[in-house]
């Protein structure tokens, strides 16, 4: 008989972007969080519903509005805790209210219990993820890792076959390349990844794959900094 593994992840796309905000739980006490809450929070609470969980924080990767535009009223309705992104994201989240309508998002800004930054670490349950500060699509992104699982939730620093746009406010190619190929490759080859939009991927792959940073590429000088992701 195959052991529980002791993390579990539904992804549920939401927003007109179709942003893969992720429900991640604890097998042991079935206790979770829901990264990047998006919005159309009821298929959200029904996704915890049908595993049996019970969401006791709120995790944000950063602070655009497709992946952060539910959490005030999420953290509000549940009583929750919020926790990241980085503080350097904070412009982001002000003006939530005012960039979100343009895409079709309904929003509000909203104060994290708790920044985060590099080297931190945060529980779900009995589990212990790991905290990566990568910037470069926006200067406060974090990525989260549990490194038993081999699983890491990437937001929209990495795709499968892709990159994260850098062409936003405040937003550095250079510093995303550097994010990915000097804190997520070290995670090793054969960990998996969920990424804000689209299918999940593993890092050799993207490594041997990926037409911005596979390793052939950057060893020719680099993908093309004018392309962009999904992101």
């Amino acid at each position: 008989m195959t052991a529980e593994p002791p993390l579990r992840a539904a992804i549920i796309p939401v927003t007109p972007f179709q942003q893969n905000c992720t429900l991640i739980w604890c097998t042991r006490t079935m206790r979770g969080a829901v990264v990047d809450a998006g919005g159309e929070l009821p298929r959200i609470k029904a996704a915890a519903a049908q595993a049996g969980v019970a969401i006791e924080k709120l995790l944000v990767t950063h602070g655009h509005a497709d992946h952060c535009g539910g959490v005030a009223e999420f953290a509000a309705e549940l009583g929750v805790p919020v926790e990241g992104p980085q503080r350097e994201d904070l412009f982001w989240i002000a003006k939530l209210h005012e960039n979100a309508p343009r895409f079709g998002i309904d929003a509000r800004p909203f104060e994290p219990t708790r920044w985060l930054e590099d080297g931190d670490q945060v529980t779900v349950g009995a589990l212990v993820l790991d905290v990566y500060h990568c910037p470069g699509h926006t200067p406060g992104h974090v990525v989260f890792h549990h490194a038993p699982s081999k699983l890491a939730l990437v937001g929209d620093v990495l795709f499968q076959g892709s990159i994260g746009r850098t062409d936003f406010p405040r937003g550095n190619h250079a510093e995303l390349i550097a994010a990915i190929t000097q804190k997520l490759w070290p995670l090793g080859d054969d960990t998996a990844f969920i990424c804000g939009h689209g299918p999940m991927s593993r890092f050799g792959h993207e490594r041997a794959n990926n037409p911005f940073v596979g390793d052939t590429v950057l060893a020719r000088g680099g993908g093309d900094a004018n392309r962009h992701g999904p992101g």
